[in-house]
């Protein structure tokens, strides 16, 4: 199992980004997708999650009306739209397949791409 994350960066608040997780090694068309979220100091946090058709999406409370979860099953890819950033954002961002509320791949976590919402 391989999840690489991509597309972070330095945006100024109120900024944008769009973050890409390409999969492989195992059926990613099968399964819920999610992203998490890392800030310095503290634990990972549950972001947003996809159903494995793209058709039902979840938010935290905290990013829900900013960002949109998206997935291509045909590129294996999963991507989180991040709009009006705020510096409370700023973290590391994973991606990792997700079923009844675990992380599939606990032991296989990407090294994740870093966000920083700062003036």
């Amino acid at each position: 199992v391989q999840l690489v994350e991509s597309g972070g960066g330095l945006v100024q608040p109120g900024g944008s980004l769009r973050l890409s997780c390409a999969a492989s090694g195992f059926t990613f068309s099968v399964y819920r997708m999610s992203w998490h979220r890392q800030a310095p100091g503290k634990g990972r946090e549950l972001v947003a999650t996809i159903s494995s058709s793209g058709g039902d999406t979840n938010y935290a409370a905290s990013v829900k009306g900013r960002f949109t979860i998206s997935r291509d099953n045909a590129k294996n890819t999963v991507y989180l739209q991040m709009n009006s950033l705020k510096p409370e954002d700023t973290a590391v961002y994973y991606c990792n397949a997700i079923r009844n509320g675990g992380v599939v791949y606990s032991g296989s976590w990407g090294q994740g791409t870093q966000v920083t919402v700062s003036s």
